[in-house]
């Protein structure tokens, strides 16, 4: 069983384009569909899972759907804090990207699911947001350069270890996923995890997100287990 399972949630557009002739349906049943699956990984015994939900990139789609899209986060995010799954499981939520793009509205509620789950340790609850790849790693660059001319790291000791300890996923025991899934038939990763997905593997599943079910995961973690994991040796 993978540990670290991240998700690309890609096709929601497209299912509520071709279902009811609009695309905003689609990002609703979506993020029901987000809920059915953190409980199907829970169920499994999978310990971190990290889901793609909004890209720094979206942020280039119409007004009317990014809004949307982020209140449906925002109010996915208001219902993790009293969700008794998160809690009887003991799920560590963290919103991981560029989250001062984000509204404060969405921000504070990522921010009070974060805070009441903070001590948990059991599980991970990545939830990538105002996210991307190439993004967290100019940011983690940053840091390090920051740290590096104020004088509390030496420039001599930067490896990938130290690297690792500046992404958005440094807070994960495991922040390398061992299997990522892509939804709606599309193969390619669209700055997810770009770091840490060297080593990944990847499954990518031709059916929208908003119709994913529990075997197509189950699908995808046995493909996953028949693979053989060899890591360059």
């Amino acid at each position: 069983m993978p540990e670290h399972v991240g998700i690309i949630l890609d096709g929601n557009r497209r299912w509520g384009f071709e279902k009811y002739g609009a695309k905003l349906n689609g990002h609703l049943y979506g993020a029901r569909r987000g809920e059915d699956f953190l409980e199907w990984c829970l169920d499994l015994g999978i310990k971190t899972v990290t889901l793609y939900v909004f890209s720094t990139e979206n942020f280039r789609r119409p007004k009317d759907e990014i809004s949307t899209i982020l209140k449906l986060i925002e109010n996915e995010s208001r219902k993790l804090v009293t969700d008794k799954r998160i809690h009887e499981n003991r799920v560590h939520v963290k919103a991981i990207g560029r989250l001062e793009l984000l509204p404060d509205t969405l921000k504070s509620a990522l921010a009070e699911v974060e805070k009441v789950t903070a001590d948990y340790d059991e599980h991970y609850l990545n939830i990538a947001v105002a996210y991307g790849g190439r993004a967290e790693i100019v940011d983690a660059a940053k840091r390090i350069i920051d740290e590096v001319k104020s004088g509390t790291l030496n420039e001599n000791l930067v490896d990938e270890d130290t690297f690792r300890k500046y992404l958005y996923t440094s807070h994960l025991p495991n922040p390398y996923p061992e299997l990522i899934i892509r939804t709606s038939g599309e193969e390619r990763l669209s700055g997810f995890l770009l770091w840490q997905a060297a080593y990944s593997e990847f499954v990518f599943l031709d059916v929208y997100w908003p119709e994913f079910r529990k075997i197509d995961l189950l699908r995808a973690v046995r493909t996953y287990q028949r693979r053989k994991r060899r890591f360059g040796a």
